[in-house]
């Protein structure tokens, strides 16, 4: 393997350091039940305990960590059924609507970008490559949420990414690729090509509820 790159020594390392963990979260790399400590993860990312604490203080804030008060490791809340139904809940208020605003805004240009990603994600699929399927996953999507221009709609969805990443690669590596229902991915791209709002919205939608129906199955499944 090749050796990891230490993260730059710079003034901007915190902000590096929290993207850094943000991403392992949002792909699932730290699976949940699993603890960490702050020394192991800082040793994987090449810099200092300081700013992973900074960074897990933030993750913290934002439900996507949570700290053992009695050892300092951190983990990955635990997913009730509760939780998943609020979860599920708010992707359905907030990401179909990010997906409707940016239909209106398509161009050419979105349209062979998130191809692009699409047969990514498709190819991971094929060959089960959990981690790029994951990360295409997650660039199509927000690919798409960024052309909204709604900032706001925006950094909800990806604080609620953050929160159910890590779930979401344990459903993937339940099921397999054989298991996974068929991405609603192309459905969105027609809407785009077309420039209709509620065509986007409603197969964005459908996206969420099959994924998140999965995630569901795999919670109860698990008690």
């Amino acid at each position: 393997m090749a050796e990891r790159k230490p993260l730059a020594d710079s003034q901007a390392v915190h902000d590096q350091v929290y993207e850094a963990i943000r991403e392992r979260l949002i792909t699932g790399r730290i699976a949940p039940g699993v603890g960490v400590s702050l020394r192991s993860l800082a040793a994987e990312l090449g810099v200092s305990p300081m700013p992973v604490r900074d960074a897990v203080r933030r993750l913290a804030a934002e439900r996507a960590l949570a700290v053992n008060p009695a050892n300092k490791r951190l983990s990955v809340p635990s997913l009730t059924a509760g939780r998943l139904e609020q979860l599920s809940q708010a992707r359905l208020w907030i990401e179909p609507e990010l997906a409707a605003r940016a239909a209106s805004d398509a161009d050419a240009g979105l349209l062979r970008r998130l191809k692009a990603i699409d047969a990514q994600v498709d190819e991971a699929l094929r060959l089960g490559d959990v981690d790029s399927y994951m990360g295409a996953n997650h660039a199509f999507h927000f690919a798409l949420y960024e052309r909204a221009g709604a900032e706001v709609l925006l950094a909800m969805a990806g604080g609620l990414w953050l929160q159910i990443g890590p779930f979401m690669r344990v459903v993937f590596g339940r099921v397999g690729a054989d298991g996974l229902a068929a991405d609603r991915h192309a459905e969105a791209l027609d809407a785009l090509k077309a420039r209709d709002p509620e065509a986007a919205r409603r197969a964005i939608a459908a996206d969420i509820t099959e994924g998140m129906d999965k995630m569901r199955a795999a919670v109860e499944a698990g008690r």
